[in-house]
């Protein structure tokens, strides 16, 4: 299998919503668009079918003033998984997750990951001026955006869409991180696909980054920047019959679970509510595999409560998701000042990447 490189936009392709994609389009497709300035800005949409605002973003943009005005700055644009699309669904059965396919993932090669690996090189060539991976949330959050370095290009590129960051650098095999190597790479998190404000968020970023010269070698002021790693992964044991509502045999969740997001829970907090005794139904584990679930949660009495403060991120009422993913991802604050932030080994962050 081979990336489809264009150098052109297809006739009427900006005419049409994500799930008409897979009509004009065969597959991740790279569409290379001219810009006064030479060196490209990379942006990739639909890496999830229904992570919909970086396409609507894109199709509104270009559709602007840049169909008589030529681009501030040549453009490089990644459409992902069409296919999905075409349903609304995150991936299909017959497909992995895109954005687990990149340079550095763990586990056997496949035809997708020589396909992302083939265009990784070919942007690398490029050397892109920035990388903006654009994402939606199932789950009710703010607009942030994440990056898998602390150091100051990336932070002000994060910046510029939001003074919530996050830093992750897991799981293995996203995009950012494997562009990262070459060029600052961003994603964002745009809140849910059927929000309005979320393609508007992303449609004025990107054309704000089109017509930057360059990125502030400078970190950020402290005051201008809210930032977070993550700790854990939150996952329900795949035994575990679990959902939303009262019909859920072992596990029922607060069917507004995801109010919590971003938001401190005090110790006693309850998520949910055990049904037939099982003692541990979540999960908790850093990407490095300790398990933190005794650390964080209790399980006592029918009740699923926090033992500490946490603040939660990515917390799904979408079941699928949930299996699919995870059911969410909890972090800390950090500091800017914090010595040794931003190496890639650095101990003790994971993706919010369902989240990107």
């Amino acid at each position: 299998m081979k990336p489809v490189i264009l150098d052109h936009l297809p006739d009427a392709l900006l005419d049409q919503p994500a799930s008409e994609l897979h009509r004009h389009l065969d597959g991740p497709t790279l569409i290379h668009l001219p810009g006064r300035r030479p060196q490209p800005l990379f942006v990739s949409v639909l890496q999830h079918g229904n992570e919909t605002s970086g396409w609507e973003a894109i199709r509104r943009l270009l559709k602007s003033r840049y169909q008589r005005d030529p681009l501030p700055r040549s453009l490089v644009l990644m459409i992902g998984n069409v296919r999905a699309a075409a349903r609304g669904q995150r991936r299909l059965a017959d497909q992995p997750d895109f954005n687990r396919c990149w340079p550095g993932a763990h586990g056997q090669r496949t035809i997708w990951h020589q396909l992302f690996g083939e265009i990784t090189e070919h942007v690398r060539r490029l050397k892109p001026f920035a990388s903006i991976d654009v994402h939606n949330n199932t789950g009710q959050n703010p607009h942030y955006a994440a990056v898998n370095r602390i150091e100051p290009q990336r932070l002000q590129l994060a910046a510029r869409f939001s003074r919530t960051v996050i830093y992750f650098t897991e799981p293995l095999g996203v995009q950012s991180l494997a562009f990262g190597e070459f060029c600052p790479a961003v994603t964002l998190e745009c809140g849910l696909a059927a929000e309005t404000d979320g393609t508007d968020h992303a449609m004025a970023y990107v054309d704000g980054i089109l017509n930057l010269d360059e990125l502030s070698a400078r970190m950020p002021a402290p005051e201008h920047l809210e930032l977070y790693h993550m700790i854990a992964t939150v996952t329900v044991r795949e035994d575990i019959d679990f959902g939303f509502s009262a019909q859920a045999a072992d596990l029922r969740f607060q069917p507004d679970l995801d109010r919590l997001n971003f938001r401190e829970m005090p110790p006693g907090t309850r998520l949910a509510r055990t049904v037939n005794g099982h003692g541990l139904p979540l999960i908790a584990r850093s990407h490095d595999g300790r398990d933190l679930t005794s650390d964080c949660f209790a399980f006592a009495d029918g009740q699923v409560v926090t033992r500490r403060p946490l603040m939660p991120a990515m917390l799904t009422t979408d079941e699928s998701i949930v299996r699919q993913d995870c059911l969410c991802y909890l972090m800390e604050r950090i500091g800017l000042d914090r010595p040794g932030e931003g190496r890639l080994d650095d101990d003790g962050s994971e993706l919010p990447e369902t989240l990107p």
